[in-house]
């Protein structure tokens, strides 16, 4: 005989997006004006781009599915589906991640994460943040920058498919989805501020 279900689940989980998502209705009454202001800006706005972002995975089904019924029913692949389907793949990923971010997502030893208290886990955010995402993110900025300049100054064209496509404007979705990353990052940084002296989060 089956157990009966229980009445209550606990679904506030740090791996489950919702728990990480912030609204006007959630921020604390004690948080200052302007800190409040802008995590909301800066998480609408990354909402947002996710998405829009996310409707990338439309094109990049229809393409792959044209290219199977082409290939198996037709015998007349495409030259570019690949390479189209892994352009929008590669800038879904890029685009979205700040999106990821605000949602609390990202990867992390959470079975070590989810025991400490929200004032530890906050100082532990605000010191990497500090020390390892900024001043990484900030490299890969400007390295992708010039990465992406430098693909469209020289017409670049990818040389790994007949197709040979040029690869301007998908270098160019890095350089975005890191400062996409780098805006959200203010947020996490000012939510880990919040949490690290009243030892709660602000969602």
């Amino acid at each position: 005989m089956s157990e009966k279900a229980p009445e209550h689940l606990d679904i506030a989980d740090e791996l489950i997006a919702e728990a990480h998502s912030v609204s006007r209705e959630t921020i604390p009454d004690d948080m200052r004006p302007w800190m409040a202001e802008t995590i909301l800006a800066i998480d609408t706005f990354s909402r947002w781009t996710g998405y829009v972002v996310c409707w990338l995975i439309v094109p990049m089904f229809l393409v792959m599915v044209y290219e199977v019924v082409a290939r198996k029913f037709f015998v007349a692949p495409t030259m570019w589906a690949f390479d189209i389907s892994r352009f929008l793949y590669g800038a879904t990923f890029t685009l979205g991640a700040a999106f990821a971010l605000s949602r609390g997502v990202h990867i992390r030893a959470d079975f070590i994460y989810r025991n400490w208290s929200p004032r530890t886990q906050a100082r532990v955010d605000l010191v990497l943040y500090i020390l390892f995402f900024f001043p990484g993110m900030l490299v890969f900025m400007w390295m992708s920058v010039d990465y992406a300049f430098e693909a469209w100054e020289r017409g670049e064209r990818g040389m790994d498919t007949a197709w040979m496509p040029y690869m301007g404007p998908i270098k160019s979705a890095l350089p975005v989805g890191i400062a996409f990353l780098l805006i959200q990052g203010v947020s996490e940084v000012l939510k880990s501020a919040y949490a690290s002296i009243h030892n709660r989060w602000p969602f």
